[in-house]
C-alpha cells in the first residue's frame, strides 16, 4: 500500500487551483460533487477537466510533473494522449473524403503497398482489417538504434508479411497497424507530411495552440511536459516510465504516425470538442459518419465508428469515447452528446483507480 507521504506529495498544493467563473447554485453544487470524486482518489497525478457546451465547469491539477523534480503539475501542462490520438487520423481520412479525394471503399492497395488484400479503407478506420500487429514484427527484425517511421513499419509488414488475423469484416481486432496504414494513405493522397496535415487541418484549425506529434528530442526541451510515472512495487515508489525498457518502443518507433504520439494540454481537447459541437472544420462534419458504429459482414454491430468508442453511460445516455495509455500514461476523452457534457482526464502515474474516477465522475454529472 502507497504510504501516507507518496499520496500527500502527490496530492499536493497542484490540487488546490481556481475554477472558471460559474454561476448558479446548482453548477455550484456540481463542483462541490466533482472535488469530492478527485478526493477520493488520492493517489492521482494529472489534469481534469469537466466543461458543458464547450464552457469550463471544473478544471484542476493535481501531483507532480516530474518525480526526479518534485514540480507540481498546472492545469496547462502537456500530456501524452496515446490513443485518444486515433480520432485526429480518422478526421483527417474523413476531411479527405469530403473533399473526393478517397471513399471508405476504396481499396488499400490503391494508395499503399501492403501484402492483405481485400481491406477497405472503412475496415482500418472501424479496426476491422485483420492486420496483423506491426509491433511485434518490428520488435523482432527492426535495429533498435534506428528510429522507425511509418515506411519502414510498411516495408517490413511487406518484407516478413505475417499472417492476417483473420479475413476483413469477420470480427473487430483493436489495431494500431490500421492507423499507422492511414497516416500513410492520408499522406500517398495529399503529397503532406501527416504530422503538417494534423497541424494545418486541425491544430491549428481548431485552436489546439498546445497540440503537436513532438519527437522525443523535442519533448525533453519543454518545460511544461507532464512524465510519465510507474509505482514499482519493490522500490515503495514511484519511477518515472522512461527509464524502463518498456518504454524504449517510443523511442525505436519514435517516427511512427497515426495510432499515437499526439501530445496536448486538456484546454486543447476541450477546444477540439467545441470543433466537433460545431462541424465547421473539415473532418468534423460528417460526424454522424464517424460515430456509427462499425458492422461485420455477419451483421453485428462492433461498438466502434471511426477513432471513436461508442457505448451507453449508466443511465442509457450516448457516450462517445476514447481512452489511451502509454507507460507511466493514461488519458480519457469522453463525449455525451445528448446533454452536452465533456469529461477530460489526462493522468501522468495511470492509478490503479483511473476507470474507478472516470465512473464517478460520469455519476457527479
Amino acid at each position: 500500500m502507497k504510504n501516507f507521504y507518496y499520496i500527500l506529495s502527490w496530492v499536493g498544493l497542484a490540487g488546490i487551483c481556481s475554477l472558471s467563473p460559474v454561476s448558479g447554485h446548482g453548477q455550484t453544487s456540481l463542483k462541490a460533487k466533482l472535488q469530492a470524486v478527485m478526493a477520493s482518489e488520492p493517489t492521482f497525478s494529472g489534469v481534469v477537466l469537466v466543461a458543458k457546451n464547450g464552457r469550463t465547469l471544473f478544471h484542476q491539477a493535481y501531483g507532480t510533473r516530474d518525480i526526479n523534480t518534485g514540480e507540481s503539475l498546472r492545469r496547462d501542462d502537456i500530456f501524452e494522449l496515446a490513443s485518444v490520438s486515433k480520432q485526429f487520423t480518422a478526421s483527417i481520412i474523413i476531411g479527405l473524403q469530403e473533399d473526393g479525394q478517397l471513399s471508405y471503399d476504396d481499396p488499400v492497395e490503391k494508395y499503399v503497398d501492403i501484402p492483405y488484400p481485400g481491406i477497405r479503407i472503412r475496415h482500418l478506420l472501424n479496426h476491422t482489417s485483420g492486420l496483423p500487429d506491426y509491433q511485434a514484427v518490428m520488435d523482432k527484425y527492426w535495429d533498435k538504434s534506428k528510429v522507425a517511421g511509418n515506411p519502414d513499419i510498411l516495408a517490413y509488414l511487406k518484407r516478413y508479411a505475417p499472417p492476417a488475423l483473420f479475413k476483413p469484416g469477420e470480427r473487430f481486432e483493436y489495431s494500431n497497424t490500421g492507423y499507422v496504414v492511414l497516416a500513410s494513405i492520408a499522406e500517398a493522397i495529399t503529397g503532406m507530411d501527416f504530422i503538417e496535415l494534423c497541424r494545418s487541418r486541425i491544430f491549428k484549425a481548431a485552436g489546439m495552440h498546445g497540440a503537436d506529434i513532438r519527437t522525443n528530442e523535442v519533448k525533453n526541451k519543454l518545460s511544461r511536459f507532464a512524465r510519465g510515472h510507474v509505482w514499482v512495487e519493490s522500490r515503495q515508489r514511484l519511477v518515472r516510465a522512461d527509464s524502463f525498457p518498456s518504454s524504449d518502443y517510443t523511442i525505436w518507433l519514435g517516427n511512427r504516425k497515426g495510432p499515437g504520439r499526439v501530445s496536448a494540454r486538456a484546454k486543447d481537447l476541450l477546444a477540439w470538442d467545441r470543433a466537433l459541437q460545431e462541424a465547421k472544420l473539415q473532418g468534423t462534419k460528417s460526424g454522424t459518419e464517424a460515430w456509427r458504429s462499425g458492422v461485420l459482414n455477419d451483421g453485428t454491430a462492433t461498438g466502434y465508428g471511426f477513432g471513436w468508442f461508442l457505448s451507453k453511460s449508466a443511465k442509457g445516455e450516448r457516450v462517445i469515447w476514447h481512452d489511451g495509455d502509454n507507460p507511466g500514461y493514461k488519458t480519457m476523452f469522453r463525449r455525451y452528446p445528448e446533454r452536452g457534457h465533456t469529461i477530460i482526464v489526462l493522468s501522468n502515474n495511470y492509478p490503479a483507480g483511473f476507470d474507478r474516477l472516470i465512473q464517478r465522475l460520469e455519476a457527479a454529472l
